[in-house]
């Protein structure tokens, strides 16, 4: 008995020591496990605050480098597809792109104070009908506030903080030059068609979209248009002229690097002109150009071998007779005189002699194998057309020095390339490449180019020759003046100069034309190393000083072109 009751106090005791053991180690345990729980606990915390912390600082950044455009069509601006293609010049300098601009919308429903709402919109939009707003505002859903914006307006209306603005993105077109090339890019309307310009001649190229990866580029030169363009604003300021034009163009292949009209307009403001004095005047004016004719009847004379540079025509009375009329001209000039000379000097009565020994009808063929009759071809509709006239008595005699026929600055210009670049036809373009490869027939030979373009020089460098103005060393400078009547009024003048220089081996023909100049009596020319001052108003005095100034500063410009590589950099677009 009393051995088994010691044998349950061991077992007790047993026991005890065994639960004991257990409970001491298994908190120990469990100690070091809620330690290693609560440290993952830290470091998933830790990780979840720092990556909430960090996507909302990258959000923040987001938003602050965005444009301000919370209540735009985010689809629309980030697929952005034009549905017009690019318009650059020889050099790849942007003149014409698509981009988005946009419409301000009113949702009247998210507008709280209508009338705080009124004022706001009447700081920013001054010009808003305050009647007709709150009208919309008390009894439309939605309506148009102001269609196409300007980015200054649309900031300034994004920044008012009103949800109730909508603006609804759109694509138009945008002119970087604005005024620059307003006579021959043109414009588009609302719903991006061509309806001017360049932009309508070439409507069905640039909205085809297969060839949407090769921009539309033109044979102008951006730096070359400003410099003239530049110079004939000096030119109508100087001698007070109602407008001015030229025309730059390669005497070989008719590319046209410039293109001046003035006055001219900015054609980013969809704006209608219906004053002509807007109008393209190289391309649609119809002028008569007074005596840059008489190159013509001297080069058909050489052509047909009926007289040579050195061939004297005799009895150059001050006036002659022809039916009723009498011709004279503006000063006497020696009885006789060379056909080189009466070119240089300019005679009217020298040229009629000449013209009559060539005969009415090789004259008319002549003219027209220069393209002169009709409406010229390029790449613009705005095209003038030369007004037709009868070819009755005395016919032969006024034209011959350019009085009684009308032509465009532009055919007149492509009639002198073909006569001075060895007598093949030039037809202009304003295409680059477009001719490269054209071969177009012959007018004259080179014999008689050569022989034309030696007497062309003289008018620039004889004493008595009437471009002197223009004689810019390097440039070997020649060409006609032309100073006549307007063809209905003729209390005004239009005074022309059309030259041809010659750069790094290139040639080059320059029209410029002012209208209705005036006397510059406080200007002062250095003519031939003497200080004179203006006390005439003929071309020689206004138009060859403006195209004098203009080689001068090109020159340089054609000559580092020529001597480069070509240039096939073509913009990016970039949305």
């Amino acid at each position: 008995m009393k051995k088994r009751k010691n044998k349950k106090i061991l077992d007790k005791n047993q026991q005890s020591f065994f639960f004991e053991d257990y409970l001491s180690t298994n908190q120990k345990l469990r100690k070091e496990k809620d330690y290693i729980i609560n440290e993952d606990r830290i470091y998933i915390l830790f990780f979840s605050f720092f990556f909430l912390i960090l996507i909302f600082s990258l959000k923040i950044m987001f938003v602050s480098f965005q444009s301000s455009n919370l209540h735009i069509n985010k689809n629309y601006q980030y697929n952005f597809n034009p549905v017009r293609n690019d318009i650059i010049d020889r050099n790849g300098v942007l003149l014409s792109r698509n981009i988005t601009a946009y419409h301000a919308a009113i949702k009247p429903s998210f507008i709280k104070d209508k009338k705080k709402f009124l004022v706001k919109v009447k700081l920013v939009l001054p010009e808003i009908d305050s009647k007709n707003l709150i009208l919309n505002l008390n009894n439309k859903k939605y309506f148009y506030l102001k269609k196409r914006l300007t980015n200054v307006e649309k900031d300034k209306l994004w920044k008012l903080g009103e949800k109730g603005i909508i603006f609804e993105p759109f694509q138009t077109r945008v002119y970087p030059h604005s005024n620059l090339y307003s006579h021959i890019i043109g414009q588009t309307d609302y719903d991006n068609n061509g309806i001017s310009g360049v932009e309508n001649y070439y409507d069905n190229y640039l909205r085809d979209k297969k060839k949407f990866d090769k921009p539309l580029q033109l044979t102008l030169d951006t730096n070359i248009q400003y410099l003239i363009k530049k110079e004939l604003e000096d030119a109508i300021k100087i001698f007070e002229a109602e407008g001015a034009a030229s025309l730059l163009m390669d005497s070989k292949n008719g590319e046209v690097l410039s293109l001046v009209s003035l006055p001219d307009y900015n054609i980013n403001k969809r704006i209608n002109l219906r004053d002509k004095a807007y109008m393209n005047k190289v391309t649609k004016g119809v002028f008569e150009l007074g005596s840059i004719f008489k190159t013509f009847t001297v080069a058909l004379a050489l052509e047909e071998e009926i007289v040579e540079s050195e061939t004297v025509i005799k009895n150059i009375t001050k006036s002659i007779k022809c039916s009723i009329h009498n011709i004279s001209d503006i000063k006497q000039f020696p009885e006789q005189m060379t056909v080189e000379d009466i070119l240089v000097q300019s005679s009217n009565i020298g040229t009629i002699k000449i013209a009559r020994k060539i005969g009415e009808e090789k004259y008319k063929k002549f003219l027209k194998d220069l393209n002169l009759f009709n409406s010229p071809k390029f790449e613009l509709d705005e095209i003038g057309s030369p007004i037709p006239f009868n070819w009755n008595k005395c016919k032969l005699e006024t034209v011959s020095f350019g009085h009684g026929i009308t032509t465009t600055p532009l055919q007149a210009a492509a009639a002198y390339a073909t006569l001075v670049n060895g007598g093949k036809l030039v037809l202009p373009t304003l295409e680059k490449n477009k001719n490269n490869h054209l071969n177009t027939r012959r007018v004259i030979s080179e014999k008689t180019s050569i022989k034309l373009k030696k007497i062309l020089r003289k008018v620039v460098t004889d004493k008595k020759g009437t471009a002197s103005l223009a004689d810019i060393y390097g440039y070997n400078v020649s060409g006609k003046t032309g100073t006549s009547q307007y063809y209905n009024d003729e209390g005004k003048n239009i005074n022309t100069f059309i030259s041809f220089f010659t750069v790094s081996n290139k040639s080059y023909v320059l029209l410029v034309m002012l209208d209705n100049p005036q006397i510059a009596e406080n200007l002062i020319y250095d003519y031939r190393g003497l200080k004179i001052k203006g006390t005439r108003n003929e071309a020689g005095w206004n138009a060859v000083y403006s195209s004098g100034k203009i080689i001068e500063k090109i020159g340089p410009i054609l000559a580092i072109n020529n001597k480069e590589v070509p240039n096939h950099h073509v913009v990016k677009k970039t949305n």
